[in-house]
């Protein structure tokens, strides 16, 4: 793990820094002792301990008593206190829009959907404050502690406004002000990017035992797109548009996209490609085409329909051509696969791994690994909650 010793500065703000570190470290390694932390950090036993007592009195943190016949002092470890701080969470699509309530370690006490509504956006964020006051009313959740936004498209998240999101109709909007009008009495509020959001989650809240300094989280669905992270910091790019993998050119020529280019990667590899390859396969066989998704396809293949299989393969074949366009400009320790298109893993990461190995290495003797996501929420709605669970712990943005 990284640590960071902080040397000089004005003492309230070194003071902050060290908490936001202190809990960041409490966080990730639970339970620890007061003795580790400061080991870890460099600090003082004397500062660590004061940190401590303040995080304890705000109930972000607990301390128990670890009884051990072999030691004559028994330690206090410390560890979250869940119950008291609570975040919701929305994710914003075309179809549909997601929420969630969680609590600071990640845990989801409980999700709920309706329809996207996005023409009229104002509107449409009053009806997502009615859905979610019912679901806090439905777990008892008295008080939110803040809200994270996960939206599919480009978003500045340090002023809250969504560039472009061509699937919801929005440019150059203000979501920002619009949360703060619609939830006055929340003071944290973050917006990000969909798959930016699903990167965070799986580098907070994965269970994969590996090294997520560096790594690509790949999110397929309607579109493609990737949250990058580099040293444990999410890439946002110039113009907050880091990740929009979907939208590199594989053929010169090919299928127009919604981007006005042709060729996209997720004109082949998306649900979309999917879903529309496997309707052409099928040459008009089918009843309700148009109501067909992803799911049925892949439910299709396990039920041993051979043009669903093939038609999965075929993804996966094109997954791979833009993975390993990736690792050759990234070169990523790992890259972590979201979407539904993962219940069908056994079917498309043997077509993945082998394009990649054919052209993404040049020799390298280390593979990189490509996985699907550990995480059992829907990453873009777990991430949207982390956003705002981020700035309980971080709010100096210190990366440990």
């Amino acid at each position: 793990m990284k640590t960071e010793t902080v040397i000089g500065g004005n003492a309230k703000v070194v003071r902050n820094i060290n908490r936001s570190m202190i809990l960041n470290i409490i966080r990730s390694k639970q339970p620890i002792s007061r003795t580790k932390i400061a080991r870890v950090t460099h600090l003082n036993k004397s500062t660590v301990s004061s940190i401590v007592a303040e995080l304890i009195n705000e109930e972000l943190v607990y301390e128990q008593k670890v009884f051990d016949p072999n030691v004559g002092r028994n330690p206090f470890d410390l560890s979250l206190k869940l119950g008291k701080y609570f975040v919701g969470a929305v994710s914003i699509d075309a179809a549909l829009t997601r929420f969630a309530i969680a609590d600071i370690d990640g845990s989801v006490l409980g999700t709920s959907s309706i329809e996207s509504e996005p023409k009229n956006p104002e509107e449409f964020l009053k009806r997502c404050r009615l859905e979610l006051d019912t679901l806090c009313e439905k777990f008892n959740v008295k008080n939110l502690e803040g809200l994270g936004f996960s939206i599919a498209g480009i978003v500045d998240s340090k002023n809250l406004i969504v560039n472009f999101a061509p699937n919801l109709g929005w440019e150059d909007f203000n979501i920002g002000n619009a949360i703060k009008e619609i939830w006055p009495n929340i003071e944290i509020v973050a917006v990000g990017n969909d798959a930016k959001c699903s990167a965070m989650a799986e580098l907070w809240f994965g269970t994969y035992k590996l090294d997520l300094s560096n790594f690509v989280f790949l999110q397929v669905g309607p579109g493609i797109g990737s949250g990058i992270v580099v040293e444990n910091k999410i890439l946002d790019g110039e113009l907050h548009a880091s990740g929009e993998v979907g939208h590199m050119v594989l053929y010169e020529g090919g299928e127009l996209c919604i981007c006005g280019n042709h060729g996209c990667w997720e004109k082949y590899a998306s649900d979309r490609a999917t879903v529309k390859r496997y309707i052409a396969r099928k040459n008009g066989l089918l009843e309700q085409a148009t109501n067909l998704k992803i799911d049925d396809i892949i439910e299709a293949a396990k039920n041993n329909d051979v043009i669903a299989r093939e038609v999965l393969t075929q993804t996966g074949f094109y997954l791979g051509l833009g993975i390993a366009n990736i690792i050759k400009f990234i070169d990523p320790h790992v890259i972590i696969v979201g979407g539904r298109i993962i219940q069908a893993w056994d079917i498309i990461y043997p077509e993945i791994n082998d394009v990649v190995k054919k052209r993404a290495f040049y020799g390298k003797r280390k593979v990189i690994s490509i996985l699907p996501t550990s995480l059992q929420i829907r990453p873009r709605l777990l991430g949207a909650a982390t956003l705002a669970i981020k700035v309980i712990f971080d709010d100096y943005k210190i990366t440990i």
